[in-house]
């Protein structure tokens, strides 16, 4: 590798219609580093899935530039095999992974060895570039649903700790938190974690703020549901707001199940039999995402404990919606320094989360200022930019290798 721009970049992602954790950020990665005039080709190393194969960009031309290899599967142990080798016959420039510490798998064993991929590419010779969306050290293990006692809570705090070391191995490390960022350098020395921001997925023209003009008052929880983000309460925040006197708010549930936590969206449903204004969509097509926001009055985020940054709180900001918010200390702090806002709510309590809703269905005018200021921060770093910045550092590790 001895070019000043790398030109074939390899991305290692869950990518759609394979429905894990970072698919829809994958997705935009590629798209947006197919986009760009600099780069001549590129190769998604993606997840094997029973949804079919890796889709095909919109944009012929950068379609054209765009191969996919299906290289590793949720959980399997030979991703790490499967994967420096897929990687080492591309003959990349450069790849970067698209990462979070439960990206390759919910097993200890396999979410593990899944972590070390990018310090074996490393290693292999590859330049090695991670975007890493969560700290296994900020992560409430039991909370999350990855331990089932303290004792083992613990123990993967540890090895957390030893597999964050190998994922600084590689070239560099992106975060989108500045606080990430000066937590690794603080408590890592990881002179190689750097500032990136998360960009916003498309440029979109400015959307209306405030509640849609039509139709019932849609309030919007899309994500992958289980564990550490349940729905339970957010329905039975609902019946609270209909025993209110709120007889025209439609609760949409959109997305899928956790990974691990399969049925638990049916269960929920089962027990929603009761309840007319309750719709569960499924899996969402990147196509139905505008209408999906655009129809909502509010989006809420039921969650009990989180793992960084919310990649849907970033989609629901560039279309202008306002949000309702678990009141996690560190989620606060985080979302905040990130320039969103949010009506915010005790995690679990049905009864807070009611009244937040009430806040922003009852105030058009608070409802707007807090979709602006979403929208403002959600598009504040085109992708587009952000791809620039990583092309630019890909760039200058390729000119010194």
């Amino acid at each position: 590798m001895n070019r000043a721009t790398p030109r074939r970049i390899g991305v290692i992602t869950a990518f759609p219609p394979g429905r894990n954790s970072l698919n829809e950020f994958g997705f935009h990665l590629v798209n947006h580093l197919a986009s760009n005039q600099s780069v001549d080709s590129v190769v998604v190393f993606a997840d094997e899935t029973d949804a079919g194969p890796p889709i095909t960009l919109a944009d012929p031309t950068a379609a054209a530039k765009v191969d996919a290899v299906v290289s590793w599967e949720f959980n399997a142990l030979t991703n790490p095999f499967r994967l420096v080798r897929a990687v080492k016959k591309a003959n990349v420039d450069a790849v970067l992974v698209n990462l979070q510490f439960a990206t390759f798998g919910d097993s200890k064993v396999a979410g593990g060895l899944g972590l070390l991929i990018p310090a074996l590419l490393k290693r292999a010779g590859v330049t090695t570039a991670v975007i890493l969306h969560n700290l296994a050290d900020n992560v409430d293990m039991q909370d999350a649903g990855f331990a089932d006692s303290k004792l083992v809570a613990k123990g993967m705090e540890l090895a957390g700790r030893a597999l964050t070391r190998a994922i600084l191995k590689t070239d560099y490390v992106a975060l989108t938190i500045p606080r990430y960022v000066e937590f690794l350098r603080s408590s890592y020395g990881a002179e190689n974690a750097l500032l990136a921001p998360h960009g916003s997925f498309e440029e979109i023209d400015e959307p209306q703020f405030g509640p849609p003009d039509e139709g019932p008052r849609q309030i919007l929880a899309f994500g992958k549901w289980g564990t550490y983000k349940t729905v339970d309460v957010l329905v039975d925040a609902v019946r609270e707001l209909a025993g209110r006197g709120y007889t025209d708010l439609e609760l949409v549930i959109a997305g899928t199940d956790s990974p691990n936590s399969k049925g638990y969206l049916a269960s929920v449903e089962e027990g929603c039999q009761d309840m007319d204004n309750v719709t569960f969509t499924g899996y969402v097509e990147e196509d139905d995402v505008p209408g999906l926001f655009g129809n909502a009055t509010v989006t809420a985020f039921p969650y009990t404990s989180t793992t960084g940054s919310s990649g849907v709180l970033h989609q629901a900001g560039s279309y202008g919606r306002s949000a309702v918010l678990p009141a996690i200390g560190d989620f606060v702090e985080v979302i905040e320094e990130e320039g969103f806002i949010g009506q915010y709510f005790e995690p679990g309590s049905a009864m807070s989360l009611a009244d937040a809703l009430a806040k922003l269905l009852d105030d058009p005018t608070l409802n707007a200022e807090h979709g602006e200021r979403n929208y403002l921060a959600a598009t504040g770093i085109p992708m587009a930019e952000v791809i620039d910045w990583h092309l630019m550092h890909l760039g200058r590790l390729s000119s010194d290798s």
